[in-house]
């Protein structure tokens, strides 16, 4: 993995640390430059080699012996090592006395201040470490949660609750690949889980369909945490900024936390990146016939108008509302098969047409959410596949779904529009950065 030294410059001296890129590596980075995600605290790193510093609380340290903060005096584990799992049914009481354990010192742990409560909320597979003489109790260890382990050991004036951080740091790391045959492909060769990948096609499904619009030499790069835990990294964390260039043209969103918490992404200029609809309400599916209205028909034989966009896909496959709306059909609808239609504002409706089945909540009636699932790919109906048919009609007349202009959503809230373009703009500084990176890396012969 190449790592970027630490930018100590302005932005207009970022050209001078890219002459440390190493040649064969694009396509992997970590970014530890200046400007941190919201809320994450200033970046921090180690001038001497430049790994990326923990922001908070010295990581743990094992060890057996430690002073009492009480007292002062030193107090020590030593004996049998057992390790206790939380099974159905079992308690701290019922463990101890299978292993023959001194009850009374149970009691005595549980009557320290916040032993109770951190200890005595378990469920199955929870795992405590005891350590013993005898059945004698000298140390009880449980890892709380994440963030957390709880210690108790013995001293001279009885026992000592302890807590240990396990401190997270969240890093930014950067990715790019190009499109030579299949988003999944690319993100594999540029290093990229399949989690960031789909969220990356999700923030830009509404302009794009990663199904039909997807071409050779489509690029993107995407900009994420990656959450650390003492030097292992414990999983991929929220895009923070991303760019698809799809057939020449360049799609970015920015991730902006608002007042009240909530996240959504935005466009450089402060408009959502969602629309009122999405290109596709089949997530990664072939597409086996597109809209046209001179096609002949695979069953009947004559030229009949395509006025849809079909998704091949196995059956049992979710299909989604392609925008909010209500469910105003769903039953059987001549060669349509199993059908579900619903009805939008701005008198458009959007038709699923060969479903094998219809989602519980998807009622006529009733209200749907865009992405809801409202049923499942099947081949009911004119159909000799398993297939989705999906049509976008606008005042009852039928438009092609991947080309139609889609309704915008409303625009960030203009009393919110000051702290976005504070808190994106380094986002968006370093997405100018990792581009102006490729662009480096592709001179280097």
């Amino acid at each position: 993995m190449m790592l970027f030294a630490p930018a100590e410059t302005e932005p207009a001296d970022i050209s001078a640390s890219l002459t440390r890129i190493v040649a064969g590596q694009s396509g992997t980075g970590v970014l530890t430059l200046p400007l941190s995600l919201p809320d994450a605290g200033p970046a921090v790193s180690d001038h001497e080699d430049n790994q990326p510093l923990a922001l908070t609380a010295v990581p743990r340290k094992d060890f057996l012996l430690s002073r009492s903060p009480e007292t002062g005096t030193e107090i020590g584990a030593t004996g049998e090592k057992l390790t206790l799992t939380i099974n159905s049914g079992d308690t701290l009481d019922s463990l101890f006395g299978r292993h023959n354990l001194s009850r009374a010192d149970l009691m005595a742990v549980l009557e320290l201040s916040d032993a109770r409560s951190m200890l005595r909320d378990i469920k199955p597979g929870d795992r405590f470490e005891v350590t013993h003489s005898d059945g004698i109790l000298q140390s009880l260890e449980r890892r709380v949660n994440e963030t957390t382990t709880v210690r108790v050991l013995r001293g001279e004036q009885g026992f000592v609750l302890q807590k240990i951080d396990h401190p997270i740091e969240s890093r930014l790391a950067y990715r790019h690949g190009t499109i030579n045959s299949s988003l999944f492909e690319a993100g594999k060769q540029a290093n990229v889980a399949d989690k960031v990948i789909m969220n990356l096609a999700g923030i830009f499904a509404w302009d794009i369909d990663f199904v039909l619009d997807i071409r050779d030499g489509d690029r993107f790069v995407v900009i994420y945490e990656e959450i650390w835990q003492e030097g292992e990294l414990l999983r991929d964390g929220e895009i923070q900024a991303a760019e698809f260039i799809n057939d020449g043209e360049s799609y970015r969103a920015l991730r902006y936390v608002d007042s009240s918490g909530k996240a959504d992404y935005y466009t450089p200029d402060g408009h959502s990146v969602r629309k009122a609809f999405i290109r596709a309400p089949v997530d990664f599916s072939r597409v086996s016939s597109r809209f046209n209205p001179r096609r002949r028909h695979p069953i009947l034989n004559v030229v009949r108008a395509h006025k849809g966009v079909d998704y091949a896909a196995p059956s049992g496959t979710q299909v989604k509302a392609a925008g909010d709306g209500k469910v105003i059909h769903r039953g059987r609808k001549g060669g349509y098969g199993n059908a579900i239609i619903l009805q939008h504002g701005g008198n458009i409706t959007t038709l699923y047409g060969h479903l094998s089945r219809f989602a519980r909540q998807a009622r006529v009636g009733r209200r749907v959410k865009q992405g809801q699932v409202i049923g499942y790919v099947g081949k009911t109906g004119l159909a000799t596949a398993p297939h989705l048919h999906y049509e976008y009609r606008l005042n009852g007349v039928h438009r092609n779904p991947r080309t139609v202009s889609l309704p915008k959503a409303a625009p960030i809230a203009e009393d919110q529009r000051e702290a976005f373009f504070q808190q994106t703009g380094g986002l968006l500084a370093q997405l100018d950065t990792v581009r102006r990176s490729q662009v480096a890396i592709a001179a280097i012969p």
